[in-house]
């Protein structure tokens, strides 16, 4: 009977997505097969992956691996030994399973070795170990280029990044950059970010990775962050500083200004540090805001499990809860404690917006003294380069000059960060009752405790009772 064996076929990047490497690389296997009189039963394809780099998992060749080693196939056909293997750890594991079937059967269409004998074993060894060089080589020589094309602010190419377009990389996607500055508005007026991730992805915004259902978290807030949103380069995740220490300007058109990208930056980092691992969601409008008119105690919103579509019942209720430490004799209605609500807030909002002088936008006042101690680090370096001060000199005096610089970077981010948080949250008096509702909940609760610290339920008495807005007291700041 001839010999089952399976081809293996591999190539590192396909940059059109057509395959055609390996599909050229199938067809001489299956030749050299049938010269070989053996049955070629299945095709292994890692097409557009890399066998060097340690942390990508072929899924294909694990595949080949199990069934090797379940007897499934007699051998494998490859197109060249560097096919199957870069790394020295996945030829060994290869070895292993011919040492326990000595029997299977190996071929290249490049070359001539078999695993099934020592010499071809050792042979192979030193290939797949000339082989791990050239990529270590290869990779070394990429870095470098990677690197000299951040010095001069040229972008490394790839797939565009959301908000530019896939044309040209170096010019704005209108679309998506408004989408962009969209999302960051609501981040500083307190929407959470898991929020415009979920309202994304319905829209079909924030290119998800393929495969994917949803776009991870930080994809979301890397793409709300990104310093290449103010044109700044980086390196590794890094901003990268020119000669002068002023970061390297990217040779495509920003987003966002500095101010604008600063103010996000500081409020996503301020965010993280004031609620490590605890969400901000919230599905009710009232939810920590509302209070048992009895015993003070915060009421939360809860569901009526026995409402459906169409139905006259309330789809919710504020019940204060012995659960929470309440005393349990306070409930209301949930909608239309809301629409009161609202219709308070924006009212007060309204009257407030229209005696209230609007301040133009102020620009941070010591922008000069960080201008100054940014030259003053430039010419320290330059000193240096040019031999008029020593190392030791500039190590004395460098240290002291950097923490001043960033220093006065995070006060000026979070000077911009309070000034467009509060131009965010200051956009309500423009809202209609039906517009507020369509916010999502974290900016509804920000507009609502822009005007009030609590809303206090009152006990309605006993029996079924229509609303009374009389028992509903807001308490204002």
């Amino acid at each position: 009977m001839a010999r089952k064996v399976g081809v293996y076929t591999r190539i590192s990047r396909d940059d059109e997505g057509e395959a055609l490497g390996v599909a050229r690389q199938q067809r001489d296997c299956e030749r050299l097969a049938d010269l070989r009189s053996w049955q070629v039963v299945k095709a292994y394809e890692d097409n557009d992956v890399s066998a060097f780099k340690r942390n990508v998992v072929r899924d294909e060749f694990e595949l080949m691996l199990k069934d090797l080693r379940a007897g499934l196939i007699d051998g494998i056909v490859a197109y060249d030994l560097d096919r199957l293997a870069r790394q020295p750890r996945d030829l060994e594991r290869l070895i292993e399973i011919f040492d326990e079937r000595p029997r299977l059967e190996f071929a290249t269409v490049t070359n001539d070795i078999n695993l099934g004998t020592p010499d071809g074993r050792t042979m192979a060894r030193i290939m797949v170990a000339f082989a791990n060089k050239s990529s270590h080589d290869a990779s070394r020589r990429i870095k470098r280029k990677h690197l000299e094309l951040a010095q001069q602010g040229k972008d490394s190419g790839g797939p565009a990044p959301y908000g530019w377009q896939r044309e040209d990389r170096s010019k704005v996607d209108s679309k998506a950059a408004e989408a962009i500055r969209e999302a960051q508005r609501e981040i500083l007026a307190g929407v959470r970010i898991g929020t415009i991730r979920t309202r994304w992805q319905e829209q079909g915004l924030g290119n998800p990775r393929a495969g994917t259902k949803r776009m991870a978290h930080h994809h979301v807030e890397h793409i709300l962050t990104s310093p290449r949103l103010v044109g700044y380069r980086t390196y590794h995740g890094e901003i990268l500083n020119g000669d002068d220490g002023r970061p390297i300007k990217g040779d495509w058109e920003p987003i966002n200004t500095l101010e604008e990208w600063e103010a996000v930056c500081a409020a996503i980092a301020e965010r993280k540090q004031k609620r490590p691992g605890k969400s901000l969601a919230r599905k009710y409008l009232l939810s920590g805001i509302a209070r048992c008119g009895l015993c003070k105690t915060k009421i939360r919103g809860q569901i009526n499990q026995r409402w459906e579509t169409g139905s006259n019942a309330a789809r919710f209720s504020y019940q204060c809860s012995v659960v929470n430490g309440g005393c349990g004799k306070v409930g209301r209605t949930g909608e239309p404690v809301d629409t009161l609500i609202a219709q308070l807030v924006l009212e007060e909002q309204r009257a407030r917006a229209s005696v209230t002088a609007i301040q133009g936008e102020q620009r941070w006042p010591k922008e000069a003294e960080l201008e100054q101690v940014t030259q003053e680090i430039a010419q320290l370096i330059e000193a240096e380069r040019s031999k008029q001060i020593t190392v030791a000199t500039l190590l004395q005096l460098l240290p002291a000059k950097e923490r001043l610089r960033d220093e006065l970077k995070l006060e000026r981010a979070r000077f911009y960060k309070e000034q467009k948080q509060a131009e965010a949250k200051n956009d309500a008096a423009e809202l209609s009752v039906d517009k507020f509702f369509a916010l999502p909940v974290e900016r509804q609760q920000e507009i609502v405790l822009h005007s009030l610290s609590a809303v206090i339920i009152h006990p309605a008495g006993r029996g079924r009772r229509k609303f009374d807005p009389s028992l509903i007291e807001p308490v204002w700041h």
